[in-house]
């Protein structure tokens, strides 16, 4: 199946909330929310609503962009979905709309533009849409080039939710590149279906290189939404980036 960053959702829109289903959201919630303060909030791949909804109730007025109309759908369907105004188009180019006070993007979703050039191109988009003194806050894995260790390629087994469910991760990496492309072959209830996933990693440092040239100095960086340090063995950080006067 080949795959198509802007179509990512369109893959996985019907197996994605049953996928993670245990992520609990609250700590970024609140996390986002104390930020906020108040004022707009944009998301940046906002997918089923999986943080914007429980954010929104909370009465923070959030506005979403998201490329695959199949995830918005399924938003809008869930309680309170309606009451979020979601922009269809490309993160890292489309008319983002604002000014807000806070955008952010979680669980990864900056990884799934194609290179580093769309990935500045998204910092830069943000920095248009955000209020003076407005944040960004990014939230992603920090790579791990021993998953590698064994050469190019990797297989790994997640069991999933019951007997009848598991997958299989079976990755192909260009560490020139920073690109992982993926194949999850998915075993639900007897049915097999093979989904791609194609990531373009960011190093920490790197991160904070494309913020400076668009206009972001970094204000703080976590290893988690609880606000826990971020260190050398963090396997994930929480970045927070401030608008340059």
């Amino acid at each position: 199946m080949e795959y198509n960053p802007a179509g990512y959702g369109d893959l996985w829109d019907e197996i994605y909330d049953d996928e993670h289903a245990a992520n609990d959201p609250s700590a970024a919630v609140a996390f986002l929310a104390d930020l906020a303060d108040g004022g707009r909030v944009l998301e940046l791949g906002i997918g089923t609503g999986r943080i914007a909804l429980p954010l929104s109730e909370l009465g923070v007025t959030v506005t979403g962009v998201d490329s695959s109309s199949a995830m918005v759908q399924r938003l809008q369907r869930k309680a309170g979905g309606r009451q979020v105004e979601v922009l269809i188009g490309d993160m890292a180019s489309c008319e983002l709309g604002g000014p807000y006070r806070l955008a952010f993007v979680a669980f990864n979703t900056i990884f799934t533009l194609a290179d580093q050039e769309s990935q500045f191109s998204c910092f830069r988009n943000v920095v248009r849409a955000l209020e003076p003194d407005g944040r960004f806050v990014v939230e992603c894995f920090v790579p791990d080039p021993e998953r590698f260790r064994d050469g190019d390629q990797a297989v790994r087994a997640i069991p999933g939710s019951s007997s009848q469910r598991f997958r299989l991760n079976v990755s192909l990496h260009s560490p020139i590149e920073q690109r992982v492309e993926s194949d999850v072959w998915m075993v639900r209830d007897g049915r097999i279906e093979v989904l791609p996933i194609t990531l373009r990693y960011i190093w920490p440092s790197e991160m904070d290189l494309m913020a400076q040239l668009a206009g972001l100095d970094l204000d703080a960086r976590f290893g988690n939404w609880e606000r826990g340090p971020f260190g050398a063995f963090s396997t994930s950080h929480v970045s927070v980036y401030r608008l340059r006067p």
